[in-house]
């Protein structure tokens, strides 16, 4: 009946969509709901400072997935074309993810909600549950979804729909002998917002201050639509505010019903939950609408690479605990490994590493003192993490960035050019110049490639560099950042 051994437990991946590591309750945020997140978050561990690959959609669910960077895995922006059906490009093909290293174990998969990763009507191997989106995102209702290899349009609000296709597959298989992996992926929540989500969540936020959210003046990079509205965001800003609240509350509570379906099948301690999302977004941090591409040149602030993280599995993680060890996307799939007992061998090619001792109370501590650096990517723009300092690299000429993140949190003031600075930015780069050089495929390498953050077209191959990606927006110019 599923998995009932918690040393080698199910996996129930639950990927929410464009979700700040503000975005949550146990995070601190006094203003948005989340009841059944940090009930989850009380019941393992919140990890506080966790950061994905790249700051954008496709990026970073191909890094979660196969522990690799964008340049060596070749996916670099969001997939802007139609990848379903006859023009359905698989993104990953060829590639290994962690996913196949379950597949290979014995575990079977399966998958509710968004993939946005090339061919997202075709399972991946060892699925036996494909209920995936057409493409990216969209209307929460009548959503283009595929359901074994057709395309059957979704009715309902889609964030209800996800969970209830879930939690049947959660009912199916808690009688097969097999352990099982679900990824519940869902669109939530990434816009659109306004006249989307049920009054119920709305109307929690009716009278909200959205002190979390302090829209400050927009920020000089940000692209305008056509009709001077953030290409990221919506040109009511405060509906825009109540429908991202909203969908996060609704995800919420659909969040509760599968782990209260996971309990009522007796799974909950022989199953292991992670919560994540893919990138972080700004909801008018640093004057911005949007993540990574909010901005062009694309950004890197804390606001757009910090995303949501927790884990739980009750009586094998101990719970009620935050760790703020500096943790990345590419050390899920070695984490995975460790924790489940595959008995794959590391790949000397990949960048992460297991923190599956930081799931352990005891050695939390000691553990937590040698993660004390990470690294993002963005096409040609490049960063380095440490709890001190943030550096910047844009490719080939800047501008470039340098925050003393302890004295300035807020990233509000560049130091790139002090003087006073200079022995840290030149520590700071030689790292990100040597550790890049360590893993990048010189045949995808984003730091050049004309990556904007409006799209991908086709994989990244030899011959093709310049012509897989969207061209920059037309209303953007590039200028020195605040305070440079």
């Amino acid at each position: 009946m599923a998995s009932r051994d918690p040393a080698r437990p199910n996996v129930l991946l639950v990927l929410s969509d464009d979700q700040g590591a503000w975005a949550l309750g146990c995070a601190g945020n006094h203003e948005i709901r989340t009841p059944r997140l940090d009930a989850l978050a009380a019941s393992g561990v919140n990890f506080s400072r966790f950061f994905c690959t790249s700051p954008v959609c496709s990026p970073a669910r191909a890094s979660l997935f196969t522990g690799e960077l964008p340049s060596q895995h070749g996916v670099h922006d969001w997939l802007s074309y139609h990848h379903a059906g006859r023009t359905g490009l698989d993104f990953l093909d060829g590639r290994l993810l962690f996913t196949d290293l379950l597949a290979h174990a014995g575990y079977r998969l399966g998958l509710s909600g968004k993939w946005h990763l090339g061919a997202n009507d075709r399972p991946r191997p060892g699925f036996v549950h494909w209920y995936a989106h057409e493409s990216g995102g969209g209307p929460y209702h009548d959503a283009p979804m595929y359901r074994d290899g057709r395309r059957a349009p979704e009715p309902d609000y889609l964030t209800d729909a996800l969970a209830e296709d879930a939690g049947r597959f959660l009912e199916r298989e808690s009688d097969r002998p097999e352990p099982f992996h679900l990824s519940l992926h869902f669109t939530a929540p990434h816009k659109p917002w306004k006249g989307q989500h049920p009054r119920e969540y709305t109307d929690l936020y009716e009278d909200c201050a959205f002190e979390t959210c302090p829209q400050g003046a927009p920020h000089p990079w940000q692209p305008l639509d056509e009709n001077g509205a953030p290409v990221g965001g919506e040109s009511d800003t405060r509906q825009a505010l109540i429908g991202y609240f909203a969908a996060v509350t609704a995800m919420d509570a659909a969040i509760g019903r599968v782990l209260d379906r996971l309990d009522a099948l007796g799974l909950t301690e022989s199953t292991l939950v992670l919560f994540t999302s893919d990138n972080g977004f700004n909801a008018g941090h640093h004057g911005v609408w949007g993540k990574g591409n909010g901005t062009f040149p694309q950004n890197m602030y804390d606001s757009s690479v910090l995303v949501p993280f927790l884990m739980s599995q009750p009586g094998r993680i101990a719970g009620g605990r935050t760790c703020d060890a500096l943790l990345s996307h590419y050390d899920v799939l070695p984490t995975l490994v460790e924790h489940l007992g595959l008995g794959h061998e590391p790949d000397p090619h990949l960048p992460g590493n297991s923190f599956a001792g930081l799931l352990d109370g005891g050695s939390d501590a000691s553990a937590a003192r040698d993660r004390v650096v990470v690294y993002d990517e963005y096409g040609p723009v490049r960063m380095i993490r440490t709890p001190g300092w943030k550096y910047v690299h844009r490719y080939p000429h800047g501008p470039h960035e340098l925050y003393d993140m302890d004295r300035d949190p807020g990233e509000r003031e560049n130091l790139v050019t002090d003087p006073a600075c200079a022995s840290v930015r030149r520590e700071l780069a030689g790292r990100l110049d040597a550790w890049f050089a360590t893993y990048v495929d010189p045949a995808v390498d984003g730091a050049r490639l004309p990556v904007a953050g409006t799209g991908q077209r086709t994989p990244t191959a030899p011959g093709t560099l310049g012509t897989a990606f969207e061209p920059p927006p037309a209303c953007a110019k590039p200028v020195t950042p605040p305070g440079g």
